[in-house]
């Protein structure tokens, strides 16, 4: 076994039993993946939903001449959000792969203002799990863009 399928392994049964929140886990992640690359943050997690956020960042503006935030970081940002509900929701760690995530932008993100994530995963099957939520800059109730997904489980829940 490879030192990095060692360590998949360790922080799959720490995850699993509760050694570790998703908190924890996030942070650790964060520490050599591009989520980290591009700030991404844990803010809070209930049994099925998940909200991470960035902060706003010059190195993530798609547009300089009107400072509006790139849609790449946001469709990450809602694509991380979307597979930790999915593990909260399940209760097992496990990689998921992305089948399909629609983003529907309703507006720009303020500039200057974080951009947080609220994904829900509300349904899965043995091998496919189904999200929904929306991304907003400090008012949910008004948000930049709606969010649907599929995902497909590699090692699928028991």
């Amino acid at each position: 076994m490879s030192p990095d399928q060692h360590d998949v392994n360790a922080i799959r049964e720490k995850l699993t039993s509760g050694e570790i929140g998703p908190r924890a886990f996030f942070k650790m992640l964060n520490q050599h993946s591009h989520n980290g690359l591009i700030g991404v943050q844990y803010v809070a997690n209930a049994d099925k939903w998940v909200e991470l956020a960035i902060d706003y960042d010059e190195k993530l503006v798609g547009d300089p001449a009107t400072g509006i935030l790139a849609s790449g970081p946001i469709i990450s940002l809602c694509d991380m959000a979307s597979g930790m509900c999915i593990m909260l929701t399940t209760g097992k760690f496990f990689q998921t792969v992305t089948i399909d995530l629609r983003v529907d932008y309703l507006r720009p993100a303020k500039v200057g203002q974080r951009v947080t994530a609220h994904m829900e995963c509300y349904r899965y099957t043995r091998n496919v799990a189904f999200v929904r939520g929306f991304a907003h800059d400090g008012e949910a109730d008004s948000p930049i863009a709606n969010v649907a997904g599929t995902f497909m489980f590699l090692g699928a829940p028991e």
